[in-house]
């Protein structure tokens, strides 16, 4: 109990608040193969190779809400390695040897079950599951090092974003402990829209609803966001059912508590518009 106790303490000792992320992990492991035209993922891989300089300070650790992972309750890695899960298909070859050792965190998993739990939310610790490439691709862009202790937390798969919202408001005093939270999916994805000039604007309008959701005051922004699917173009974005991506967004917004919101990057990828997201 005293070696836990002291372990957890290390994590806050020391340390200033966090902003929280909404960050793009493209498309399987793109930043780490050829494509045609050779650039298509050149501004995205640039904007998290940059995102550890804006922080500030080295966070203490990281816990990573992947579009990914989808469970019955909450459920947390809490293994000390885990392994890699390359769940993307019909890739190069050299894209199933990529590697990223970061360490996991079984304190920082009882942390967050236990914030979660606070909630009243019901959560599971997995020692056996591994890091997908929602965590894994981003993070070798963003820390190269592998060096920070990482936590994923899985989506609920209900998808619904009250219920998010809610548990990102639970996890929110990790960020006063250093801990850095980080929502990865994709603002846009629409498997059919990608490369389709038909989705272009669409993109773009529901962007822009986004970008000034998450810019406005606390109460509206969580009052837009629960109702997301109403917004413009929201369903030809983030088909109903498949929304998985954008859910994360959600977590992230409610660990923001009373933080200001702001789109911190956005470009058009294949035909449609991408953006991340910064809080505090």
């Amino acid at each position: 109990m005293t070696e836990m106790m002291t372990a957890t303490q290390n994590l806050s000792d020391n340390s200033v608040t966090q902003p929280v992320l909404f960050i793009p992990h493209g498309a399987g492991p793109c930043f780490f193969m050829d494509w045609k035209p050779s650039d298509i993922w050149h501004g995205m891989a640039d904007f998290l190779k940059n995102i550890a300089a804006h922080l500030p300070e080295r966070p203490k650790a990281i816990v990573m809400i992947s579009a990914h992972w989808q469970a019955p309750a909450f459920s947390i890695t809490s293994g000390t390695q885990p392994e890699l899960i390359y769940d993307y298909y019909g890739f190069p070859e050299h894209t199933y040897k990529l590697a990223y050792p970061a360490p996991g965190s079984p304190i920082l998993a009882e942390r967050v079950a236990t914030l979660l739990g606070e909630a009243g939310f019901n959560t599971q610790q997995d020692t056996s599951r591994g890091f997908d490439h929602g965590m894994f691709i981003p993070l070798k862009l963003m820390f190269p090092d592998a060096d920070i202790p990482v936590v994923q937390l899985s989506l609920r798969h209900d998808l619904d974003p009250l219920t998010h919202l809610a548990a990102g408001k639970a996890l929110a005093p990790l960020r006063d402990e250093g801990i850095l939270i980080v929502g990865s999916g994709m603002s846009f994805h629409n498997m059919q829209g990608y490369g389709d000039a038909h989705f272009t604007q669409p993109s773009q309008v529901f962007d822009e609803w986004l970008t000034h959701t998450i810019a406005a005051q606390p109460a509206q922004r969580l009052a837009g966001l629960r109702n997301w699917s109403h917004a413009p173009h929201a369903v030809q974005c983030h088909p109903p059912g498949d929304e998985e991506h954008l859910i994360p967004l959600m977590v992230a917004a409610g660990a923001a508590g009373e933080d200001s919101g702001k789109k911190i990057y956005s470009q058009q990828v294949l035909k449609t518009q991408i953006s991340a997201f910064q809080f505090g």
